[in-house]
C-alpha cells in the first residue's frame, strides 16, 4: 500500500510540473511581441494589449481569429508563427484594458 501512495503521489507530482511547463506565459509573450512585432505595429505592447478586453481577447483565441486581429492592428505584420500565438495570447489577455496590470514595455 505504502508503495501504491508512492507511485501515484509522485505521478501527481510530475503531471503538475509537466502541465505548468507547457503552458503558455505571458512573460514570454511580452519577450515575443517586443522582438517580432512592436516594430511592424509601431506601438507598444501596452497599447497594443489595451485594444480589446480579456474576455474579448480570449473571443478571439477560441474562434481561431487572434492572427487575423494582430495583422489588422499592425497591417506590416506579414505572419505570426502559430508557435507564438499562445504565449502572445497570455501577454494580451493579462494585459487587456479590464485587467489593470500594465506591462513595462
Amino acid at each position: 500500500m505504502k508503495k501504491f501512495l508512492s507511485i501515484v503521489a509522485t505521478s501527481v507530482l510530475l503531471a503538475s510540473i509537466a502541465t505548468t511547463a507547457a503552458s503558455a506565459d505571458p512573460a514570454k509573450g511580452q519577450k515575443l511581441y517586443l522582438k517580432k512585432l512592436k516594430k511592424a505595429c509601431g506601438i507598444n505592447g501596452a497599447k497594443m494589449a489595451a485594444k480589446h478586453t480579456q474576455d474579448e481577447w480570449e473571443a478571439l483565441k477560441e474562434s481561431g481569429k487572434l492572427e487575423d486581429e494582430i495583422k489588422k492592428e499592425c497591417p506590416k505584420v506579414k505572419d505570426v508563427k502559430d508557435k507564438y500565438l499562445d504565449d502572445l495570447f497570455d501577454f494580451f489577455h493579462e494585459y487587456g484594458s479590464d485587467s489593470g496590470n500594465v506591462p513595462s514595455c
